[in-house]
């Protein structure tokens, strides 16, 4: 999509994700009409659900053409144009358009590597089964990046490699759930997180606090015309009171999400990020009124 040389005058995206979206703003500010096509209920299921509203809401104000709940049943070509045949709450549509991109998803290109001549052992998806220290099934054999499912960025690659090396070379018991979850998704405001979401902190069971700020009250934000979205940090309810254990960050605005004052250390890919519950921009967790749970 990135090395087409024309202009798609109606763009059909299937999948509402990070790939998706990323092209669908894309594509709709260079001209194009888009149509983005997503099964689940929601656009980027994956994330929260005040989350995936967010974004779904900007992109909508753009113009794109936004569907969830939308199962594809069929595609057919009628002229130079593509038909989509799309089946939403027991009744069947059709969207049509000139282009389509299929952005639902990915796999490995594991079989052709011969994992069954050594005896390597993958899921159903073709990815090879690791433990939490990136090990085969086979003793002796580790697997790191993408192929393993573990990750697929390049930071979770390359901390792949750091904790191979580091029980191997070093005898440090390293491991993959050790590491805190840290992407974004590239529009426009980025999405950026880093720890866990809120549905996976609930799951838990354990007592934890929750904060949100729109940007419009950052001062930043508002200074740059910028204030679309909102920031959302959960931390651990039974930390003490002047340094909380944040375990989830996010952020709707441009730029990363630690960018403000507010005192926040993090480790992408290991140990704790701490927060300073005296933060010079306000934006603090308040055991008295902030939600439980």
């Amino acid at each position: 999509m990135i090395d087409i040389d024309f202009l798609p005058p109606h763009l059909i995206i299937l999948g509402g994700s990070y790939i998706g979206l990323e092209f669908a703003q894309a594509y709709r500010r260079f001209g194009s009409d888009v149509t983005v096509l997503e099964l689940a209920p929601r656009l980027i299921a994956r994330e929260d659900e005040d989350v995936s509203h967010a974004v779904a809401d900007f992109l909508k104000e753009e113009g794109i053409d936004v569907r969830v709940d939308s199962k594809v049943v069929g595609v057919e070509k009628q002229g130079n144009s593509i038909a989509v045949k799309v089946e939403s709450a027991g009744k069947v549509s059709q969207v049509v358009g000139t282009h389509m991109l299929v952005a639902i998803g990915r796999r490995p290109n594991t079989d052709d590597l011969g994992l069954y001549n050594a005896g390597i052992a993958t899921d159903s998806h073709g990815y090879i089964q690791v433990d939490d220290q990136l090990r085969t099934n086979v003793p002796g054999i580790w697997a790191m990046g993408d192929c393993n499912g573990r990750g697929a960025f390049t930071h979770t690659s390359w901390n792949d490699f750091e904790i191979v090396a580091a029980n191997i070379l070093d005898n440090e018991q390293r491991r993959v759930s050790e590491r805190i979850t840290a992407y974004a998704l590239y529009t426009d405001p980025p999405l950026a997180r880093a720890g866990m979401t809120e549905q996976e902190v609930r799951k838990t069971g354990k007592p934890a606090l929750v904060s949100t700020m729109a940007m419009e009250d950052v001062s930043r934000a508002y200074e740059k015309g910028e204030t679309k979205g909102f920031m959302k940090i959960l931390a651990d309810r039974d930390s003490k009171q002047d340094s909380w254990r944040v375990v989830a960050w996010t952020c709707r605005r441009r730029g990363h999400p630690l960018h403000y004052r507010s005192h926040v250390r993090q480790s992408t890919l290991c140990g704790h990020a701490t927060c300073n519950a005296h933060s010079s921009n306000r934006f603090r967790i308040y055991s008295d009124h902030d939600a439980r749970f």
